[in-house]
């Protein structure tokens, strides 16, 4: 029996405020265990719980950017379970009443698009994080990230491969990045997923049991996991075996989950109306205000650089797949007004000299003014485009300006006609079996002397140039 798979994610991302959701305490990352506590995020008898704006705020922003329905009542609610990062043996979250529901987010893969539906997102705060030790049989707890706001997205199960889920994934981080609410570190766990995957038999509705995937923190992982999970489900379900409803981990050491507990449901958690916290409202007059001043998002920009620079749609979807990106892009413009050769060199030579150094663009030494600068060198014909490429080479190693790595190395292109001439000449002079070839008709021989040139030249004479002086002298 052929089998297809359905996905369902949840997606947890901190949001970027600087104090947390219940209380004053940081939120930066890194800081020394235990250093970025207090009464009410530790759960204190007697503390109470007071409500982040921003981190309201923040939610709001992300319900809109894809299109939910915002509640004008929501209401928090304790998640009672008990594990030792959890200081206060329950966890604030929402519940039967979220902030935002209904809405979507449009994806592409292989060319085909696709909407996937968003069931949900409320707010809620993070818990700790356990430290397990490799000398010895142990685990140490670090309270810092309890209390971290969080708004956890949960999609519909529209997914059915794990191409369509990593489309998805990096669609939903992309728009947290555009709308600066979250840094999408996957590594450091602020953009985490949880998956629930069930199969099927093809055109079937009901669905099979799912089995729910943790402890993935890149695309790369989330796919693998995926893969692997769709193919233990089909053989066991092939061998006539049942699938257990279960919590599986990936494993990074195996390529392979392995189960680690049996899934809760929703009554396990014993959901109730936090007592602590009044029904959240939310102004009309605010929310239209939050409206009418969102960012433009990653779809809206992808259409304005195909009208404003005339760019392809492939070369539109690369640039604004990443906002920082997108801003080095346009940046760049400002100072070399020639869309298209930026967007090639941003593509091209950019692109293959941060994965060669597995940077992000954030990370880059060349900025968008000495990019805009060796482009325009190579615009003037101070500098051939074959050079252009080691000068860039330089500048993504050191960050220098292109000028003076030019000055440094002696690549100045040579434009000086009688100086190419005459060395042309040579050239010609000294291969009269070649330029009897071009005069009889086989002009491809052209490229020889040309080659010719530029090895005398060290690649410095202006290829144009190069090419009309032997037209002239071989006619």
């Amino acid at each position: 029996m052929a089998y297809e798979a359905v996905i369902g994610l949840e997606v947890h991302a901190h949001l970027l405020t600087h104090s947390k959701i219940f209380c004053g305490c940081a939120t930066a990352f890194g800081a020394p265990p235990n250093t970025q506590v207090c009464e009410v995020c530790l759960g204190m008898p007697g503390s109470l719980p007071v409500l982040n704006r921003k981190a309201v705020e923040y939610a709001l922003k992300m319900a809109l950017a894809t299109d939910c329905t915002i509640a004008p009542e929501s209401v928090f609610a304790r998640k009672n379970y008990f594990y030792p990062d959890l200081p206060k043996g329950y966890q604030i979250s929402q519940f039967e009443l979220p902030l935002a529901e209904h809405g979507h987010l449009e994806i592409k893969v292989n060319g085909q698009a696709k909407r996937i539906g968003i069931t949900r997102i409320h707010l809620e705060e993070d818990a700790g994080k356990l430290v397990h030790s490799e000398a010895r049989p142990v685990s140490f707890v670090d309270f810092n990230r309890t209390g971290v706001p969080l708004i956890e997205i949960v999609s519909e199960p529209d997914m059915e491969s794990p191409d369509e889920a990593v489309e998805y994934l990096k669609g939903l981080r992309n728009i947290l990045l555009y709308l600066e609410i979250c840094d999408g570190n996957l590594e450091e766990g602020s953009f985490r997923c949880d998956a629930n995957i069930s199969l099927r038999p093809v055109g079937a509705k009901e669905l099979g049991v799912k089995v729910e995937l943790k402890n993935m923190n890149s695309f790369r992982f989330i796919k693998a996991a995926l893969e692997f999970e769709i193919k233990r489900q089909r053989a066991n379900l092939s061998a006539g075996r049942e699938i257990v409803q279960e919590t599986r981990l990936w494993d990074t050491s195996s390529n392979q989950t392995v189960s680690m507990r049996g899934k809760e449901e929703a009554h396990d958690y014993r959901y109730f109306p936090d007592p602590d916290l009044v029904p959240v409202r939310i102004d009309h007059d605010w929310l239209e205000s939050l409206r009418k001043n969102l960012v433009e998002l990653p779809k809206a920009r992808l259409k304005r650089f195909q009208a404003e620079y005339g760019l392809p749609e492939y070369d539109a979807e690369v640039l604004t797949s990443d906002k920082a990106l997108a801003d080095y892009f346009e940046a760049t413009v400002k100072l070399f007004p020639q869309p298209k050769q930026v967007s090639n060199w941003i593509m091209g030579e950019l692109m293959r000299e941060l994965k060669k150094e597995e940077a992000g663009i954030d990370s880059c030494r060349v900025s968008p003014a000495a990019l805009g600068k060796l482009l325009s060198l190579v615009d003037t014909g101070a500098l051939s485009g074959k050079l252009a490429k080691t000068v860039f080479e330089d500048m993504v190693a050191t960050g220098r300006d292109p000028e003076a790595i030019i000055k440094e190395k002696g690549l100045v292109q040579i434009s000086d006609s009688g100086a190419l001439e005459a060395l042309a000449q040579e050239i010609i002079d000294a291969n009269p079996k070649e330029a009897a070839d071009f005069r009889a008709g086989k002009t491809k021989v052209l490229g020889f002397f040309v080659g010719q040139l530029m090895k005398k030249t060290k690649g410095q004479a202006n290829p144009q140039m190069a090419n009309e002086i032997f037209r002239k002298l071989l006619a």
